[in-house]
């Protein structure tokens, strides 16, 4: 064997320590953020969803195309006028983890205690106290079919045309008992039907660059995974037809070891159904991947370059050999990829959030101003807390001039204060209470500092809804619910390329407010 030049070991041992960074070496917006510790090493499968997983779509076209199939299906199918085709429909009245109430017309967003924060009906916000005779009477029911959860960005075109609609329609005049509800219901059936009809994905893969992602780090995040001796396969619930277009456009032809995208994955599982796929026990059938017709026989175990459709957890786990939290499922949705795993499988979770990206570049610019913010309502607790002092003591200077004067009016005139003692109390009272207006006034100024950088903070995520994330000091509801279910969390896929796929991913530790 040829002797290795020292000038060229050198040059191999500088592209070896280039290529291993530290998690403060890599952008925020493409770190990979842990809920709860994760052994990498103890991970023997990964599975991943497709759509808005290892598919990310360019959502501006997305949505653009989902309206305009929805109110073809609208206009053409259930009778609505031609009219509300021009109307205008603006994005940033959708953003993920709204709530939709179909019979009083409104969208909300909650805080992760499920209280209500921002509210509108059509483009009209509500008032404080339009908001709090609605939903602060009683527990809102979010099992109850009145509500809509709006988890996935599949279902923003949903929102954006709701509120555009409400008040369209009430412009025309009373609103029949039901409307609103129906309004929703008709929405969300011809955006169904142009999912289930295949008129949206038909559009998509005859221009897949147009609304597809082609991430260039994927093929190679996935090689990754496979080199370091983990199984990898695929669970979607789009069918073998439009799941082989997006997958070629992504993968074939990426990495030369791999002639087909199906050869990155040990098991390839379409028309899932999910969360179907994790309650009921539906069985699995292979298709041929020549045709996307289904191959007679019962599936008894996996092979490799083989596709299957439907099947279930269990069998899942029985014929991979693999089980619990020896599996990491890397998804988009909640509900369908994330949570019933979480509850009852014991599956590894990770959350693809797109617009995560979006959200930390923004933070980042906004950092000097989110530095203040904070400052700013730290100072105010402080101030808050020392108004109660203030007028604890106030209160105990007049307890103590309105008890003498009681004992003196009963036992006149030795029990009377001496004169000095008197003034003295009359003095100290005097200054509590200039310095507590003094307070006051000092705090009333840093509220409405608070009030006015916090909505302008707010307004730059989003100009009716804020951050994704976040809502008000609180965690929003899809925020607090991607802590509870989800693991790991990331803005993409390829993300996972930083870090070694041995990582143990630790979670930061997360004071209570009595430790800080």
């Amino acid at each position: 064997m040829a002797a290795v030049s020292a000038p060229d070991l050198d040059a191999q041992v500088n592209q070896v320590l280039a290529e291993v960074r530290t998690e403060i070496d890599v952008a925020r917006r493409h770190r990979v953020f842990c809920m709860r510790n994760l052994r990498m090493d103890q991970v023997e499968m990964i599975g991943f969803d497709m759509d808005y997983t290892l598919a990310l779509y360019h959502q501006a076209h997305m949505e653009r195309l989902s309206i305009d199939l929805t109110l073809g299906k609208l206009i053409g199918g259930r009778g609505y006028p031609e009219e509300i085709r021009g109307l205008h429909y603006d994005p940033q009245w959708a953003i993920r983890g709204l709530m939709v109430d179909r019979h009083l017309g409104n969208v909300f967003k909650m805080d992760r205690h499920s209280h209500v924060g921002r509210c509108y009906h059509g483009t009209r916000k509500l008032t404080p106290d339009e908001r709090k005779q609605a939903y602060r009477n009683e527990k809102i029911n979010l099992s109850s079919d009145r509500y809509e959860w709006i988890d996935t960005l599949f279902g923003l075109p949903e929102v954006v045309m709701y509120i555009t609609l409400v008040d369209w329609l009430e412009r025309r005049g009373p609103v029949a008992e039901g409307g609103l509800d129906k309004l929703f219901g008709d929405i969300r059936l011809s955006i169904d039907e142009a999912h289930r009809d295949d008129t949206l994905k038909s559009v998509i893969k005859q221009a897949l660059p147009e609304y597809i992602v082609k991430d260039p780090d994927l093929a190679e995040t996935l090689h990754k995974l496979r080199s370091s001796g983990k199984k990898l396969f695929l669970l979607t619930n789009s069918l073998f037809d439009y799941t082989d277009v997006v997958m070629k456009y992504l993968l074939d032809g990426a990495r030369t070891p791999y002639p087909s995208w199906r050869n990155y994955f040990d098991v390839v599982i379409v028309g899932g159904q999910k969360p179907v796929f994790f309650n009921e026990q539906r069985p699995f059938v292979a298709i041929d991947p020549a045709t996307g017709k289904q191959l007679p026989g019962e599936v008894k175990s996996f092979g490799r370059d083989k596709v299957y459709q439907g099947g279930n957890v269990v069998s899942f786990e029985q014929m991979s050999g693999i089980r619990g939290e020896n599996v990491l499922y890397i998804g988009d949705h909640i509900y369908g990829d994330i949570l019933r795993l979480r509850k009852a499988y014991m599956w590894r979770t990770a959350l693809v959030i797109q617009e995560l990206e979006g959200e930390l570049a923004l933070g980042e610019r906004l950092d000097g101003q989110l530095r203040d913010l904070e400052l700013l309502d730290r100072r105010r607790r402080n101030l808050e807390s020392e108004i109660d002092f203030q007028g604890l003591r106030l209160k105990r200077m007049q307890r103590l001039l309105d008890d003498a004067n009681a004992q003196a009016a009963a036992e006149p005139p030795a029990a009377m204060l001496a004169p000095g003692l008197r003034q003295r109390l009359e003095e100290t009272k005097r200054q509590t209470k200039a310095s507590l207006d003094s307070l006051r006034d000092r705090a009333r100024l840093m509220a409405e500092e608070v009030e006015m950088l916090e909505d302008a903070t707010e307004r730059a995520f989003n100009s009716n809804w804020g951050s994704v994330l976040r809502e008000g000091n609180e965690n929003s509801r899809f925020g607090e619910q991607v802590g509870d279910y989800a693991d790991l969390y990331t803005s993409r896929v390829s993300n996972f390329l930083s870090y070694s796929p041995l990582r143990y991913f630790r979670a930061p530790r997360r004071a209570m407010p009595h430790e800080m």
